[in-house]
């Protein structure tokens, strides 16, 4: 093929237009991925030469405290965010689900938080939960509750965090959910109610399992995120107090760029990955059973 022809052809042409984007994942996404598993064998602050380790940075893992530590608080961090963002989502999809005057406003509303940036969110949740004249404490004081520092305080800061990001995941999972609602043929509801069906009936016989596909892509997709948690940690509270609010992907940025320990660093985001595709596996291998696609 004459190289006139290779360059009118079709496949050049495509390759052409892609070849920017192809550049930026190559250079941006792969290479940092290899040097990363590259170092995660090594001993190296990114600046000196690096020295062969082996798998020493995977057999110090173990025995690292902090490192068991910042694991478990990521398991108990996803295990209440998953369950609590979906079913509130869920439950603001159905309420969000009907014909009354306003609703584009209230839908709108309900998703704001979602294009509102961390830190944004972050710095409001900072004065809602002030121990002095924060709302949140103003108002448990009317009950005599309080007051509480919710970010200061070890027994409460995880959870905080949990309740801040919570709110603002809300609004996604509740336009997944109100776009998979209106894709449900309402011929199916209104023969439940002509067999003799009540709403909850209807809800837990016919809606609820025809929401298993946006169910499972919500789990899948929440559990990823949760595992992942950095920026309101690195925001409000750095870790603290102590270590109570330490998770991997903090515990590896401190690593790396405040210690000057990379490998070990790079180690810990590999068996993060490894713990996470194990997850999804096992999410979509149940899913697989559970959840039934129609068309």
């Amino acid at each position: 093929m004459s190289a006139r022809r290779v360059l009118q052809s079709e496949h050049f042409a495509g390759w052409a237009f892609a070849f920017p984007a192809v550049l930026l994942i190559v250079v941006f996404g792969i290479v940092p991925i290899v040097w990363s598993a590259v170092m995660s064998f090594q001993r190296t602050n990114l600046l000196s030469t690096p020295q062969w380790i082996g798998l020493q940075n995977y057999r110090a893992l173990p025995k690292d405290p902090l490192f068991k530590a910042s694991m478990l608080h990521a398991v108990i961090y996803t295990a209440l965010f998953v369950p609590l963002s979906v079913a509130g989502g869920l439950a603001a999809a159905i309420a969000l689900n009907r014909r009354i005057r306003g609703i584009r406003f209230y839908r709108l509303a309900v998703f704001v938080p979602v294009g509102a940036s961390t830190i944004a969110t972050a710095i409001m949740f900072l004065w809602l939960f002030d121990p002095n004249f924060g709302l949140a404490n103003w108002l448990l004081g009317k009950v005599g509750l309080g007051p509480f520092g919710f970010f200061t305080s070890s027994d409460g800061a995880l959870y905080s965090i949990t309740a801040m990001t919570v709110w603002g995941w809300i609004g996604f999972d509740a336009i997944i959910y109100l776009a998979a609602l209106q894709g449900i043929p309402q011929d199916l509801l209104e023969a439940a109610a002509i067999d003799g069906a009540r709403s909850w009936g209807i809800f837990r016989s016919v809606t609820l399992p025809l929401l298993g596909p946006a169910t499972l892509f919500l789990v899948v997709f929440s559990s990823i995120n949760a595992f992942q948690l950095f920026d309101e940690i690195f925001f409000l509270t750095r870790g603290g107090p102590g270590t109570s609010t330490y998770v991997p992907v903090y515990y590896l940025y401190s690593l790396a760029f405040t210690q000057g320990i990379a490998g070990y660093a790079a180690a810990i985001a590999y068996v993060l990955l490894v713990v996470i595709l194990i997850l999804t596996v096992i999410e979509l291998w149940v899913g697989k059973r559970m959840v039934f696609y129609a068309s």
